[in-house]
């Protein structure tokens, strides 16, 4: 039985080895099944291990083969919503817990990879936030002030040094959070799978979970191999879940595309002028540019469309015109790579944690910030599989919701991003370059 690898990309072409999957040994039983071999499944498989609880793993293709191996590599801190809103939210208790678990992303996973001596290329000098209007120079503002106020090493910069630091001069202003930073994203999921590995959790990939049942307070998942028996199942599917195991899950995200250019290795001249100090950098954009150096010296360009699981050249043209917007001395430089992996974005904006049946956690939609938040909540996760109380959760647990008129927002989705690019384009006008 062959693999399914991640599709061609430069970080499929620059990761660190997979982890072995294990022999599979007929039917097993184990005490917690996670399905879903990306960063929420792996965080959790790491955490359960370090506590010794017995825990297998399955993915349906190689880890790390979905949005986890194929994003921008952005440990981004926080959510979409400020602290205050958030705390507002989610009320006096909930709220600064939740603020602190996710704001602390970033700093669990640069910690993973270096306690388990992971393979894995970082950039820890810090994330900016440009701001392409003079309304996102007030929110950047606002968002730099309320994280401070929490003790986060954060604040706003001027024009000018972002500028300095981004190497254009096409924003207004913006902010600094050095709790964030840059990983080679399926080196970290590989790594997270060594890791756990390492602590005795099974791991199979190419392993589909076809069915979930429940009987006799044990949990049986049916896949092509066999069936694997549990007293509970982490489900962490996100963008790429289907509705074959938990029903209504699908429809409480709708999974948009994140694709990314990469260019061939800058010269010292080149790069000299552009993110010289090591930053990554996504704007306040609607649909964002967010951009950074790999360890190859290759200059990441990523955005929003198409609506494809695997584009090509063809579909490289506005990324190339991103990049010589930004730094015009590139434009026209070689592209490498092209690709693209999916983003679960809920109707909320909100990372939904679920418990749907006694002994079954699952979570999905984290809005483009899966790097940290994934981590996080994996963590998450195997602390409740583990046993802890769900009021002790970070999270709020919720009900699924399925959105209404499911299958009507791709075309809306479209229309949307038609009319996002108009805004954004009119509203960056506004800056001088001079």
């Amino acid at each position: 039985m062959s693999t399914l690898y991640p599709p061609a990309s430069l970080w499929a072409a620059t990761a660190s080895p997979a982890p072995l999957s294990a022999e599979w040994p007929g039917d097993i039983s184990t005490d917690v099944a996670i399905i879903g071999g990306g960063f929420t499944g792996l965080s959790a498989a790491v955490h359960l291990g370090e506590t010794g609880v017995d825990t297998v793993l399955i993915e349906a293709g190689s880890l790390g083969y979905g949005g986890s191996g194929r994003n921008g590599g952005q440990a981004i801190p926080g959510l979409k919503y400020d602290p205050d809103d958030l705390e507002e939210m989610m009320g006096p208790e909930l709220g600064p817990r939740l603020v602190r678990e996710v704001g602390g992303g970033p700093e669990l996973a640069f910690s993973l990879i270096d306690r388990y001596a992971m393979d894995c290329p970082t950039s820890r000098v810090g994330w900016i936030q440009p701001a392409h209007c003079p309304s996102a120079v007030e929110t950047v503002t606002r968002r730099a002030r309320q994280w401070a106020a929490r003790g986060a090493n954060i604040h706003t910069i001027d024009a000018a040094e972002v500028a300095r630091l981004t190497g254009t001069r096409a924003y207004m202003g913006g902010l600094i959070d050095h709790r964030g930073g840059g990983l080679q994203p399926l080196s970290y999921a590989r790594g997270l799978g060594h890791a756990a590995a390492g602590l005795g959790v099974r791991l199979f990939d190419n392993t589909r979970a076809d069915r979930l049942s429940r009987a006799n307070g044990r949990w049986t998942i049916d896949t092509p191999r066999g069936r694997i028996t549990a007293r509970a199942v982490v489900l962490a599917t996100n963008a790429y879940t289907t509705g074959t195991l938990v029903p209504g899950l699908e429809r409480t995200i709708v999974p948009i595309y994140s694709y990314q250019i990469a260019t061939r290795p800058l010269t010292a001249e080149e790069r000299a002028s552009i993110l010289p100090e090591g930053h990554v950098a996504s704007d306040t954009r609607r649909l964002l540019r967010y951009y950074r150096f790999d360890s190859t010296g290759r200059l990441l360009m990523g955005g929003r469309a198409p609506f494809k699981e695997v584009p090509d050249m063809g579909d490289a043209p506005p990324l190339e015109a991103a990049i010589a917007d930004l730094y015009p001395q590139l434009a026209g430089i070689e592209i490498d790579f092209v690709w693209s992996g999916r983003v679960g974005m809920t109707a909320d904006h909100l990372p939904h944690l679920h418990v749907p049946e006694e002994g079954l956690f699952a979570a999905i939609g984290y809005n483009g910030r899966g790097v940290a938040l994934g981590t996080v909540m994996g963590r998450q996760l195997a602390r409740l599989a583990a046993g802890d109380p769900a009021e002790a959760a970070a999270f709020p647990i919720t009900g699924i919701k399925p959105m209404r008129f499911h299958g009507f927002n791709r075309p809306v989705l479209e229309a949307l991003i038609r009319y996002y690019r108009w805004r954004d384009d009119r509203e960056a006008r506004q800056v001088d370059r001079a």
